[in-house]
């Protein structure tokens, strides 16, 4: 099990991670996609590396913005895990973006 990370290190990661949010005991981002079809294509790259990482994000899907919520159940908050998933989805983004 991933362990809690402390808050002043979430502050940190946070500034190498931009548009990522603290939002309670989870780390929150709203990507803008050019179209509907740049948005679907993003959710399933994601949903490759959630699976190869064991680690799965909420997502909302609307329309061309597409919001991915991150936490680590089991610990209860913010672990590692977040952290680097959020860095993984920001490169997967890419030039889709509007």
């Amino acid at each position: 099990m991933s362990e809690q990370l402390p808050d002043l290190d979430i502050q940190r990661a946070l500034g190498k991670l931009p548009g990522w949010a603290r939002r309670g005991n989870a780390l929150v981002k709203t990507y803008k996609f050019r179209t509907f079809r740049a948005g679907i294509d993003f959710v399933d790259r994601a949903a490759a590396v959630a699976d190869r990482m064991e680690h799965h994000p909420d997502i909302d899907i609307r329309y061309t913005k597409i919001t991915c919520t991150l936490s680590t159940h089991d610990a209860g908050g913010i672990t590692q895990k977040d952290l680097t998933l959020a860095g993984e989805l920001d490169g997967l983004a890419g030039e889709q973006l509007a």
